[in-house]
């Protein structure tokens, strides 16, 4: 089997703190991810929403698109609102031949206030819950139908955090909900990766590979601090530069033939941590992991 190795363009720029790499054009941002070796980027901020601006400018580098975020507001719109204001990206993704949209439910998250801890996050009582699966298991149905697997990301603050959250998420949705496993933000939840991937390994269709500095995620958790604050004080960094071992995890997709990508994404201060330079210290131990496990990589 083999995997294909993109990038997240946050580490040159970031959506949420737009002070965080605002000024750094677009082309920079694709030309380096390029020259660091990836073939893939997910979209943001600053990419074109028309795909016949979008797939020229990726072609330009050398690169596909390999997903993107979309931040959902389904415990409070009706699926069909949900559905209605998901079309232009929708469109855009079927058109540049992304291989699923990164889904995630934003509404209440505390992950952009940075006066918010960690432990005040949302929370849904069993009612909540019942109705959320239900709406997200629509609109997977639909996504699907449309040719565009949603891929749920469990994310730090938000409704869905934590490995449980994500086990009931899966085990109350059906098998159209597919899941972003994101290392970084499952170990920062206290969970495990590779439990979930073996419990769901016919639902996850995408990865994130996020490291983290366990020092500062270590205090991130004793401070109990917001999510901008743990990235501003650098808990995520790209893998190879971390404390997580990939290894177990790329057997594990090995073993279990995963072909999909493997996207490398830190929120860093680019200022502190060099997008290029990062990107090619992710690029690189993924490529060495890989080699070590066999795992073939398409360039």
């Amino acid at each position: 089997m083999s995997v294909k190795l993109g990038i997240a363009p946050i580490a040159w720029s970031n959506d949420d703190m737009p002070e965080l790499g605002g000024d750094t054009p677009l082309e920079q941002c694709l030309s380096e991810a390029n020259e660091a070796g990836f073939s893939g980027i997910e979209s943001g901020g600053k990419f074109p929403k028309k795909s016949e601006e979008l797939i020229p400018l990726l072609e330009k580098y050398n690169l596909r698109l390999c997903s993107g975020w979309y931040g959902a507001n389904l415990r409070k719109n009706s699926v069909k609102d949900e559905i209605v204001a998901i079309q232009e990206q929708l469109k855009l993704f079927q058109d540049c031949k992304a291989p699923c949209i990164v889904f995630a439910e934003v509404s209440d998250s505390i992950a952009g206030d940075p006066n918010r801890p960690l432990s005040t996050r949302p929370q849904m009582d069993n009612e909540e819950w019942s109705n959320f699966c239900r709406k997200i298991s629509e609109i997977g149905k639909y996504l699907e139908d449309q040719g565009m697997p949603l891929a749920y990301h469990h994310h730090m603050g938000t409704v869905i955090e934590s490995q449980k959250d994500t086990e009931r998420l899966l085990e109350s949705t059906n098998d159209q909900v597919k899941l972003i496993l994101d290392t970084g933000h499952m170990l920062f939840a206290g969970g495990n990766s590779i439990e979930v991937a073996e419990n769901f390994k016919e639902r996850v269709v995408h990865i994130h590979c996020k490291d983290m500095r366990k020092n500062i995620l270590n205090k991130s958790l004793e401070k109990d601090l917001s999510f901008r604050q743990a990235f501003l004080e650098g808990a995520f960094t790209v893998p190879g530069d971390g404390c997580i071992d990939y290894k177990p995890l790329l057997n594990f997709l090995k073993r279990n033939d995963y072909n999909g990508w493997l996207v490398v994404e830190a929120e860093q201060d680019p200022s502190k941590a060099n997008p290029l330079e990062y990107a090619k210290i992710g690029f690189n131990y993924l490529s060495k992991v890989c080699k070590e496990v066999d795992l073939d990589i398409i360039l």
